[in-house]
């Protein structure tokens, strides 16, 4: 079976450069039962299979090369940027974790979730952002780890880099459910340059209890699978 894939990078910076590849695939009897597979098969650090759209709600499921999770920053945000620019601008996503609201500002696309919704990364805070660029990943060869240093403290910006071995990714270019962690984690609104220079950005949001995290996304282009 071939199967068209469409792919979004997501968190690219102001002139659309980095971001993390993202593959998005409608549901259908071809791909039930085999979503583990294929996004083993396509590779990228996530993947996110829609079942459908209706009432301005997406329903879809996320997958790394190795498992499913129950929510992701990158996938829900390429999501919702990838469909309001096919016309549906929905107002929330339904994914095993819950019901993440969408919203749209100018060319930024943000979602909002629980901070317990990620997975519980080790923030591994260095102390330059020269240190920060300077790490192995192999130094990192379990568990899951967002490795951070401020760039502009008093402006919130901060450098990271996330290796999560245990998702079978060795680095991960942008990873919007760390920055949710390490944006509740500090209780304040963050710019992150994460990776070779992709940009997060991150609000706190009703007491601390639920945060925001967007940015802006690549427009798409297809990769087939064969």
């Amino acid at each position: 079976m071939n199967l068209f894939v469409n792919v979004v990078n997501v968190f690219v910076d102001d002139v659309g450069a980095h971001g993390n590849p993202l593959g998005i695939v409608w549901a259908s009897s071809a791909t039930r039962k085999r979503e583990q597979q294929i996004a083993a098969d396509l590779g990228f650090s996530e993947t996110i299979f829609i079942d459908g759209v209706a009432d301005r709600v997406a329903t879809a499921r996320i997958f790394t090369p190795t498992r499913e999770l129950p929510f992701a920053g990158h996938p829900t945000v390429g999501l919702a940027a990838w469909l309001r620019r096919g016309g549906d601008e929905v107002k929330a996503l339904s994914v095993p974790a819950g019901s993440v609201r969408v919203r749209a500002d100018g060319d930024m696309v943000f979602v909002t979730a629980l901070p317990e919704w990620a997975p519980e990364f080790a923030l591994d805070q260095l102390s330059s952002p020269t240190e920060v660029k300077a790490v192995d990943p192999d130094a990192y060869g379990v568990g899951l780890n967002y490795v951070w240093a401020w760039l502009d403290e008093p402006a919130g910006k901060v450098h990271a880099r996330m290796f999560a071995a245990d998702l079978g990714i060795r680095e991960d270019e942008a990873t919007g459910s760390a920055a949710v962690r390490l944006s509740s984690h500090l209780g304040r609104d963050l710019e992150i340059q994460q990776g070779e220079g992709s940009l997060l950005r991150t609000h706190v949001r009703y007491l601390g209890q639920q945060i925001e995290v967007g940015g802006r996304v690549s427009e798409a282009r297809i990769t087939e699978l064969r």
